[in-house]
């Protein structure tokens, strides 16, 4: 199992955990999505982890897998703006509002000579 985890932590980038788990992806998909289905797939391991035993690493491997499966397939079917994964797609449907009064009130003061 610690070498499994080991190979865990050497992954960075959301091609590296696809091509590790086997999990056939559409690059294009990936370019628009990837931190999203990371994410994603952060948060199902979260719900998943205290059901897994860490005796059986095939089971776990097979887990994750399953789950990056999911995380991806849920933007493949979806967009990142649809699936409100990240706080700034939850908050009003991912649009800020700045007044003119607030935007004024942040510029720093001019010395009027």
């Amino acid at each position: 199992m610690e070498q499994f985890l080991d190979q865990l932590k050497a992954l960075s980038s959301a091609e590296d955990f696809l091509n590790f788990f086997g999990v056939p992806f559409d690059q294009a998909v990936v370019n628009v999505s990837r931190l999203h289905i990371l994410k994603r797939f952060f948060q199902y391991l979260r719900q998943q982890a205290p059901n897994l035993s860490a005796d059986d690493e095939l089971q776990v491997f097979t887990t994750y897998r399953n789950l990056l499966a999911q995380a991806y397939g849920d933007f493949v079917r979806s967009t990142p703006a649809q699936e409100k994964v990240f706080k700034v797609f939850q908050d009003v449907g991912g649009r800020q509002h700045v007044s003119i009064d607030n935007l004024k009130a942040s510029l720093p003061q001019r010395a009027v000579a």
